[in-house]
């Protein structure tokens, strides 16, 4: 192990959250993850308060909460995990308005896939409710392999926003539950990412969108090629040759000392007024679930 991923793995392991000394044990060095993941300040603020509104607020719902909990590594079968669960699968399962254009389906795929991939993880793939939010999923599927929510779309091309949380979602669901076509549709997300290199137009190579190339966390329904990566890993394809650019894009913004710092965010801290997350994720210096998800994507890649 060279000496800065060394530095970067043994700060992780400082680290005030179970959830991430645990993972960083489990991912990066191969040991049993042995940590009381439900003992961590952030897993605990996830869970405090304000779970009962509105699923869908940015970012306090229990929805995006959900998605926080999942990360951090809460095992499954946590009563107070499934219970927010619950609670967003019910509400999720409800929005059934699907509008088209041009014969293709327009629908938030994104919050469908969060929703569907955090309760994968917390043990609820066999609910009935995922089982439907698995086939709605794989139903509204555009030929390209994505998915859209963009009334104003030529139905020629999917949203990358809308496409990586349902890949990811179909992914864990397979997983879980060994069902053929879940595995076949995020197979096919994960070939429409990957024919553009994650970020480049097919044609000219050109980046697509800049704001990609930044790295973030959480990253909430936001495309970024770090997050990209992070799934592919999870589905054995960071190492395939089309992933590389991007992997050097996470390489390049390595700082000095092995760690990573995000280079911008969607969340607000905890008193700001709006569009605050529940807990304080780090937004200024090097930041733990960047620098742990760029390591394991690395390490999956075999670049460590």
């Amino acid at each position: 192990m060279d000496p800065r991923t060394r530095t970067a793995i043994d700060w992780l392991l400082t680290s005030d959250e179970p959830g991430v000394r645990g993972q960083t044990r489990r991912d990066l060095l191969g040991e049993p993850a042995g940590e009381d993941v439900m003992k961590g300040p952030k897993v605990n603020a996830l869970l405090s308060g304000g779970l009962g509104g509105d699923p869908y607020q940015k970012w306090t719902g229990a929805h995006w909460r959900l998605v926080s909990l999942a990360e951090l590594g809460v095992p499954p079968g946590e009563p107070r995990a499934l219970a927010v669960a619950d609670h967003v699968l019910s509400w999720v399962t409800a929005q059934r308005q699907v509008r088209t254009v041009n014969g293709l389906p327009l629908r938030h795929a994104s919050i469908d896939g969060n929703a569907l991939a955090a309760s994968c993880r917390l043990g609820l793939a066999t609910d009935p409710r995922a089982r439907r939010l698995a086939e709605w999923l794989i139903s509204w599927q555009w030929p390209d392999g994505g998915w859209n929510c963009d009334e104003r779309a030529s139905g020629r091309r999917s949203s990358f926003h809308e496409t990586l949380p349902p890949m990811w979602a179909l992914h864990e669901y397979a997983q879980a539950t060994g069902d053929e076509s879940a595995a076949l549709a995020a197979a096919r997300a994960a070939e429409l990412l990957l024919e553009h290199r994650l970020f480049r137009r097919m044609g000219t190579g050109e980046v697509i969108n800049r704001a990609w190339l930044v790295l973030h966390y959480p990253p909430y329904w936001h495309y970024d090629i770090l997050q990209a990566l992070l799934v592919l890993s999870r589905m054995g394809l960071a190492s395939d040759p089309r992933a590389a650019d991007a992997l050097d894009v996470v390489e390049r913004r390595r700082l000095q000392d092995g760690r990573w710092r995000t280079g911008g965010r969607w969340w607000n801290p905890p008193d700001r007024p709006y569009a605050h997350d529940p807990v304080d994720w780090g937004g200024s210096g090097p930041n733990e679930m960047a620098t742990l998800n760029a390591l394991r994507v690395l390490r999956a890649a075999g670049r460590l």
